[in-house]
């Protein structure tokens, strides 16, 4: 396997640097490299979304998210991503508008500032998502750290792992902007996707056929095959919220966002909204066989185990380099890209000459991934949960987001308020400090409903003076 990963990791990294010259030589200003020159087409589009939203947890967190829950977890990931790609077709049509009658899109963060006609409403945002999207980076670069290391134990130790990943994202990033991440967001996309399907065409082909695996789990744990599964993850409740929360990673993630405020024309976005549900649904579909192969075959199995015996040790040389160079690609993408978008957040709402504001949004973006690494480095290896934590936490400024972009009035000022109590008390939670349960209802589900009503209530009796 080794000299195959040698190979292909050559291959990869001669990829990155074309990508990073080949931006370098389109971007001929500030502007070009915070927004890719404000011309992203279908393909390019679909690959860079699909690479932001699919990452190191495709191949890490969801066949163990299945292998330990079982099929429930098709309702959570598969139908809430189909559901996804339509919000991003609706949101991204009102979110061009907006813009549009603003002037232009830099950043969320600033075009809240702008819809709210408060600075506030810029800094609630910019620190809700620095708050959640940092967990999330780490979390890319933690999974796929303890994986090479478990790999290559010899090589370098986890923290190691960080360092390198971290050091080569920060490198193309800050030298062709976001035309680079696109670029390499596009590699990383293809090799995801080849990789994941070639892995669960293994692991049904090792049990000679679909019905024979599903015979095969059932014998082994029959709760895998049916909802709440053998832990009782998916209670009604918990799918309701992820749901909601996965609907609306188009309208308060950043990295998104701004892919859709850059995308060509509305036809193109369109488009690009029905590749990305077909790339989801592959993908998401193709983890399934592959989490209950480790229900059979790795159920007393840790993680780790599981993960390394699954991809790399029961795979051909080949296809087990592929995968571990799938899984750093998709690291360094998702993580790249939300970085960038941090820094782009930031410059939103920055002022000054642009010379000055490119320096200290280039030192951001460097402080944000320092951030990270920290973060990976302490974190925890429960990849899936850890993700739809930080996708709840910003979810909570969906309402909030959607009040400043749907309503003609400025909304109230309540919102602003009402949103940066709620993320306080969901940090709260997580943290151990607040109840997870408020009675017979989930706390975030509980958010949820508060803040959007709210949000609706105060935008009505605004809009009918």
């Amino acid at each position: 396997m080794l000299s195959w990963f040698l190979l292909l990791v050559s291959i990869y990294a001669a990829g990155l640097v074309a990508a990073t010259i080949g931006a370098r030589q389109q971007t001929q200003s500030a502007d070009d490299f915070m927004t890719a020159g404000r011309d992203l087409g279908i393909l390019l589009g679909s690959l860079t979304v699909a690479a932001t939203l699919f990452s190191t947890f495709t191949l890490l967190g969801m066949p163990d998210f299945f292998r330990t829950h079982g099929v429930g977890a098709w309702i959570f990931l598969a139908v809430s991503d189909g559901a996804l790609a339509f919000t991003i077709i609706w949101f991204g049509v009102h979110l061009r508008r907006r813009a549009a009658a603003e002037g232009s899109f830099n950043g969320l963060a600033g075009l809240m500032r702008s819809c709210f006609g408060s600075r506030w409403a810029g800094l609630v945002y910019l620190a809700g998502v620095f708050v959640f999207l940092i967990p999330y980076v780490a979390v890319q670069i933690r999974g796929v750290s303890i994986f090479m290391n478990a790999i290559f134990p010899e090589a370098l130790p986890v923290w190691g792992w960080a360092t390198l990943l971290v050091a080569v994202m920060l490198t193309y990033s800050e030298l062709g902007g976001l035309k680079a991440i696109i670029y390499a967001d596009a590699i990383q996309g293809m090799i995801l996707l080849a990789a994941t399907v070639t892995v669960a065409y293994g692991c049904i082909a090792n049990f000679g056929g679909i019905t024979e695996l599903f015979d095969q789990v059932e014998a082994r744990n029959t709760a895998l095959l049916s909802v709440p599964g053998p832990a009782g993850l998916f209670t009604t409740q918990f799918l309701l919220a992820s749901f909601i929360v996965i609907v609306l990673v188009p309208v308060t993630q950043p990295q998104i966002s701004i892919r859709l405020a850059i995308m060509r024309n509305f036809g193109a976005m369109r488009r690009m909204a029905v590749l990305l549900g077909l790339f989801a649904m592959f993908v998401i579909l193709a983890t399934v066989p592959i989490g209950f192969y480790g229900a059979v075959h790795y159920a007393d199995s840790s993680a780790a185990e599981f993960l390394v015996g699954t991809l790399i040790t029961d795979q051909a040389p080949l296809v087990a380099a592929a995968v571990a160079i799938g899984l750093i690609a998709a690291a360094i993408s998702t993580a790249d890209s939300q970085l960038f978008a941090l820094g782009a957040e930031l410059r939103s709402l920055m002022a000054g000459d642009e010379q000055t504001v490119m320096r200290r949004t280039r030192l951001s973006i460097f402080c944000f991934a320092a951030a990270s690494w920290a973060v990976a480095l302490m974190s925890s290896d429960q990849l899936v949960l850890l993700a739809r934590v930080s996708f709840a936490g910003t979810a909570l400024m969906g309402p909030f987001i959607l009040a400043g972009i749907l309503t003609r009035r400025a909304p109230g000022v309540e919102i602003i308020v009402i949103t940066a109590i709620a993320l306080v008390v969901f940090l709260a939670s997580v943290l151990g400090a607040f109840p997870q349960m408020i009675g017979p209802l989930r706390l975030d589900l509980l958010l949820l409903i508060t803040l959007g009503s709210v949000a609706i209530v105060s935008s009505v009796r605004r809009g009918s003076r």
